[in-house]
Parts: structure tokens; C-alpha cells; sequence
């Protein structure tokens, strides 16, 4: 016998939770050491996110118990949601907005509460190994009206000591610190501009007291969006800006803020940056001194590419991925999130 019912209203073996619980989103790839780090969103759990550590010699390892959930609420987007350093763990809770350290040696990892500002939330977390702080980005919703956003440093030792750094701007991204210690980086800009139609690069040497002085403005403007600041590992300064109409990567040669100049590493007419909708984006990250790795968009495509930082001479790799995020590389190895037409992301 058929039975006939309205359009749509078949009962059906698929459902939405069959086709959703499965699906991991995999997002903020890191590199410590000899461990590989990265972020799983879970649907079977909720949407917890939690951090996950991939040894060279093991198997993969969930390090935040539930019910922490890693990740923040920054510009509402959030990203940049923990730091590594030499196994030890930074991260922002969901819930509670607040920051954990969580030493992950042992049979038990235990997380410690290291912030206590319950009105502010934290993004672009940036270990300043240095000076045993935090720099990071830090929302403030205690006062009326809209947020107020700031850079600043947090002890890690339990205190919540922060110290305010930069502060005047409607928005901060991408605090980095350079290899020496004594320099920091960092994006900044004002409404109504989004990131991706302009955003300022900022430089700043360190004092004594772990203070800026005298920032100096190298890039960008209201009409020059700069993405993904980053540090060689010998210390010059690179960045993508799309001053040519494209976004392509620059340098900027080290102890010359002022009277510098940022040189095209690479000049195409292809992008090799991204929308700003999140904290924490890499399209380039650097294999050695004399080498860096990269993804662009050529006409459509996402390609993965080396470049050579002496020559410029650029690379392509040939792998069977259309898509990339994520891009960490250290001491000639490099991990990313990849997928193809026909394969999901890993």
C-alpha cells in the first residue's frame, strides 16, 4: 500500500543531527617544539571546542577537559584563542571569558585561572616569553555603550596583573613580538573602516618596565589594508598589504621604523592575504632564514607556494588541496588545514 503525505514531511533515516554530530570543524594550527596543535569544534559535544596535541612518535590528545570550551567572543568572531609555549598551555574560556594556564606534563592536566576581569574578553593571545607575560587583545564591556579595546600584557603567574600598552583605537589585531624581545608589532584601526579596507601597522620598541615607547606607524592607512604582521626569524619584519591593488607580502628591514621603507617581496597580481573576520589567520609563515611557505588566490585558485626571501623567487607546490588555513611552519616543516573538491578538512 502507498501511503501519500505532503511534500517534505517524508519520514526519512537522515537527520539533522546524523548529517551535523560528525562533521569536526578543525581551525588554529600550532607549532611547539616537536608538537602539533590545533583547535576541534564538536558538534557531538555541544560545540565544545577543545585543544588538540599531536606528538611525532603518538596519538592525537585531547588537553582541555570539558567543561572548558576554547574559544572567545572578541569582535563577536573570535579566533586566536590560546598560545603555546614550551608545553604549556594559554587559553580562553567560553564560558566565563576568562583566561587558564594549563601545564600539560603529567597523567593530569590541570587548568589555573589567570585573569579575573569578569566584564573583559581576550583574543590574539601572544606569549611574550621575555618578560613571562601575555600580550594580548582585550575587550572591555563594564562601561555603556560600545566595547573598549585595548592591548595589553597579563602576568601569568596567578595575580592578573595586566598593563595597559596601546589604547585609543577602535580595534587591535595581531600583536607580535620580535625574536630579540624588544620590539612589538601590531594592527590597529577605526570605524567605519573594516580591516580589509584599512588598518594601520604599528612598531614599538619596549622599556624597562615592559612599556611602549614611541610607536611609530610603518603601514597602512584608510585606505591600505595590512594583514598577518609577522617576524623573521632573523628579526626583520614582514606583512601583506594591498597598497598595489593586490595583497601581497612586504618587508621591512629591522631598527629602521622611521626611516625604513617595506620593499614587495613578491609582486603579483594574486592574493596572498585574507579577510580579517577572525584573529589568528596565517597565509605565510617562514620554513627557515633564507625560506618562506605560503598559500594565494590566482584567479580563483588557491595555491600552496615557497618563496624564496633573497631572491623572491616564488615556488608552486603541487598538492591535491583547492583550500587552505592555517598556515604554521618551524625549522623546515610546516603544517596547515588542507581540502580538495572531494575531501573534507584535515
Amino acid at each position: 500500500m502507498t501511503n501519500v503525505l505532503p511534500y517534505g514531511s517524508w519520514p526519512s533515516p537522515i537527520t539533522a543531527a546524523l548529517i551535523t554530530e560528525e562533521t569536526v570543524t578543525l581551525s588554529e594550527t600550532c607549532l611547539d617544539g616537536l608538537h602539533i596543535y590545533w583547535l576541534e569544534s564538536r558538534p557531538a559535544e555541544q560545540g565544545r571546542t577543545t585543544l588538540v596535541r599531536l606528538a611525532a612518535d603518538s596519538q592525537p590528545v585531547d588537553l582541555i577537559p570539558p567543561p572548558f570550551d576554547c574559544r572567545n567572543r572578541v569582535n563577536e568572531y573570535g579566533g586566536g584563542s590560546y598560545a603555546v609555549h614550551n608545553g604549556r598551555v594559554y587559553f580562553s574560556n567560553f564560558a566565563d571569558n576568562q583566561l587558564y594556564a594549563l601545564q600539560t606534563t603529567g597523567a593530569a592536566y590541570q587548568a589555573e585561572q589567570i585573569s579575573f576581569a569578569k566584564e573583559c574578553r581576550y583574543a590574539a593571545l601572544t606569549f611574550d616569553a621575555h618578560r613571562q607575560q601575555l600580550i594580548c587583545v582585550r575587550e572591555d564591556h563594564g562601561q555603556s555603550g560600545e566595547p573598549v579595546t585595548m592591548l595589553v600584557a597579563l602576568a601569568v603567574d596567578g595575580s592578573g596583573r595586566e598593563q595597559i600598552l596601546a589604547h585609543g583605537k577602535d580595534f587591535y589585531a595581531s600583536p607580535q613580538i620580535s625574536p630579540n624581545g624588544k620590539q612589538l608589532c601590531w594592527l590597529s584601526w577605526c570605524h567605519p573602516r573594516l580591516p580589509w579596507d584599512g588598518t594601520e601597522l604599528w612598531v614599538s620598541d619596549f622599556a624597562e618596565d615592559g612599556r611602549l615607547q614611541t610607536p611609530c606607524q610603518i603601514a597602512g592607512g584608510s585606505a591600505e589594508s595590512v594583514f598577518q604582521p609577522q617576524w623573521s626569524p632573523l628579526g626583520n619584519l614582514f606583512f601583506v598589504s594591498d597598497r598595489s591593488g593586490w595583497w601581497n607580502i612586504y618587508r621591512w628591514q629591522r631598527d629602521q621604523w622611521r626611516n625604513g621603507e617595506a620593499h614587495v617581496l613578491v609582486s603579483r597580481a594574486a592574493e596572498f592575504g585574507l579577510p580579517q573576520w577572525v584573529f589568528g589567520q596565517s597565509t605565510y609563515a617562514f620554513l627557515s632564514n633564507e625560506e618562506v611557505i605560503c598559500y594565494y588566490c590566482d584567479h580563483g585558485r588557491w595555491q600552496l607556494a615557497t618563496i624564496a626571501l633573497a631572491s623572491g623567487e616564488l615556488t608552486q607546490l603541487e598538492t591535491s588541496f583547492c583550500h587552505f588555513s592555517s598556515l604554521r611552519a618551524l625549522r623546515n616543516q610546516a603544517v596547515f588545514i588542507g581540502a580538495s573538491d572531494s575531501k573534507p578538512s584535515a
